[in-house]
């Protein structure tokens, strides 16, 4: 048997002190799926948690580590990023010592969760940490981080932990199942929106919209010089679009001035701050160029 050698040892040791200190604030979330998750305990009596996986609005359970159990209720959700927020009586829990994602690619991060109050750890590497995204349901993300590490469905919504013990962000698994962080300086800011208002505010356009392939714009006979644009195909009668004049069938070419592309392009630029702005829409409506102007609403809750 080949002994370890003392750095070896250190860097274990120091490891598993890395996960005993930050495990304290995280805890396991029991939402109504099949197995627990995960939360972290942001500020005083406000814990954190993946909203994907929180399936019940009422009877949450928490397991704070060693074990107790306390109740939680809900303040809100912003399934744009992933974030669900609940509220509790901490009654000494610790808080999470967080910061900004300034991790660089190759260095170590530590993914703690907790399965029915006992830590639950993976340690690997930031793999990427690129500029900001928005998620497939329109919400704006500061930084794309990913990590090279295998993440348990039980670690999800838990803390991704640098090696100063700072907390970065929540873990959750993105596409095909890969982890992901949602940075802190988001989290923040649904937060802040969730315990003012209890949901996150979104600008709503009321059209249903289509990106139309590079083959078909440049073929289409309604298509917009230079073959861009995204193609409307259902308009909300008591929407903005409806009370501004659009129709099934026009295509948007510019915003504000600015080309559009993609229908992700529009999701884009309907973030909290869009509602109640006045938008110039220049379009194509039967082969000829027309503009309208839009006034924003805010996206209805559902």
């Amino acid at each position: 048997m080949v002994e370890p050698t003392n750095a070896l040892i250190e860097l274990s040791d120091s490891t598993a002190q890395l996960v005993e200190r930050a495990a304290g604030c995280v805890v396991a979330v029991h939402g109504g799926s099949r197995w627990s998750s995960s939360g972290i305990h942001w500020r005083s009596g406000v814990i954190v948690t993946a909203e994907e996986v929180l399936e019940r609005d009422e009877n949450i359970k928490l397991v704070l580590l060693g074990g107790r159990e306390v109740g939680a209720s809900l303040v809100g959700r912003d399934p744009t990023t992933d974030v669900a927020v609940l509220r509790f009586l901490p009654d000494g829990l610790p808080i999470a010592a967080t910061a900004g994602a300034t991790s660089r690619p190759g260095q170590v991060v530590a993914a703690i969760g907790s399965y029915e109050g006992a830590p639950l750890a993976s340690l690997g590497v930031v793999a990427y940490n690129g500029a900001a995204w928005q998620s497939m349901r329109g919400g704006a993300i500061d930084s794309l981080i990913r990590l090279d590490l295998r993440l348990s469905p039980a670690a999800e919504g838990g803390a991704a932990v640098d090696a100063f013990g700072r907390v970065i962000g929540m873990t959750v698994l993105g596409p095909r199942r890969r982890p992901l962080v949602i940075p802190a300086s988001t989290i923040e800011r649904s937060i802040d929106q969730l315990l003012t208002r209890g949901r996150v505010y979104r600008g709503y356009l009321g059209a249903g919209l289509q990106t139309m392939r590079s083959e078909q714009a440049a073929g289409s006979s309604r298509s917009p010089q230079g073959g861009h644009g995204v193609l409307v195909v259902s308009v909300d009668p008591e929407g903005p679009s409806a009370r501004a004049g659009l129709l099934v069938g026009d295509i948007v070419t510019d915003w504000n001035g600015k080309p559009i592309d993609r229908v992700r392009d529009i999701m884009r630029l309907l973030a909290a701050e869009s509602v109640g702005t006045t938008v110039d829409l220049r379009l194509v409506r039967a082969g000829e160029p027309a503009t309208l102007k839009v006034i924003i609403g805010e996206r209805p809750v559902t």
